[in-house]
């Protein structure tokens, strides 16, 4: 499966990450360019995406899964994944404190074709969430995340699947909402999962978005500018 290269497996079966590898993934795979996921960020985490996508990779599929994330992960812990889910499970690390829970029910599958279709489509749209989807729903809403610390915080993501006898999967967002209260923001992000031009499912990310303030155009001018010169000097720099 493609994810393999983007983490480590000890013999005792604990998984880690490198910076090398989450922010290859982040900018390689979700072509997702938060300064978190940079190799020199003070602040440096695991893209939450990436995490996702070990768990489907061990773990395997259901018609209805569900990802609560409760702590930011750095390169330097080594986490337990679950091998099988049969109802609830939860990633922790050698101290048992707890960065992610998964809750799954109906159908299972190990098909690696469908999950790997899956997961790159899941993270192909989850990396695109910033400028391409919030920044319109921040100008609807005339307001904005803080540029000098820019916090936009994964919670939550659900996925709910008629079937599974497919091998082909892409996502279409389908609808966006932001309810404020005071400087904190809640996104959701709801989308249909399809296969072959039918929808085959539905899905919703949660997002945290904190230290908001009045919308300023040339602001999220210059934000945008600048994560778009983050990307250009990334691919010149790969060539």
């Amino acid at each position: 499966m493609f994810i393999e290269k983007y983490f480590n497996e000890s013999s005792t079966g604990q998984i880690n990450f490198t910076r090398q590898q989450a922010s290859d993934f982040a900018k390689k795979v979700a072509d997702d360019f938060n300064p978190l996921h940079n190799l020199d960020a003070k602040r440096f985490c695991v893209p939450g995406d990436l995490l996702f996508s070990v768990i489907m990779a061990k773990s395997g599929l259901h018609k209805q899964m569900s990802f609560t994330f409760s702590g930011m992960v750095t390169d330097s812990l080594s986490l337990n994944f679950p091998e099988k889910i049969t109802d609830k499970a939860a990633i922790v690390d050698e101290n048992n404190k707890e960065y992610l829970q998964i809750e799954v029910s109906g159908e299972y599958s190990n098909n690696n074709v469908l999950i790997d279709s899956l997961t790159k489509a899941y993270v192909e749209f989850s990396g695109h969430t910033f400028p391409h989807i919030l920044v319109k729903l921040m100008s609807e809403h005339q307001v904005m995340i803080n540029p000098a610390r820019p916090m936009i915080m994964y919670q939550n993501m659900s996925i709910d699947m008629f079937k599974l006898d497919v091998e082909n999967i892409s996502l279409r967002l389908a609808k966006t909402s932001l309810s404020i209260e005071g400087k904190r923001g809640d996104a959701w992000l709801e989308f249909d999962i399809l296969s072959s031009g039918k929808v085959i499912g539905h899905g919703k990310k949660h997002m945290l978005l904190s230290g908001l303030r009045e919308y300023c155009q040339e602001t999220i001018d210059l934000v945008v500018k600048g994560y778009n010169q983050s990307k250009s000097e990334y691919a010149t720099h790969s060539e």
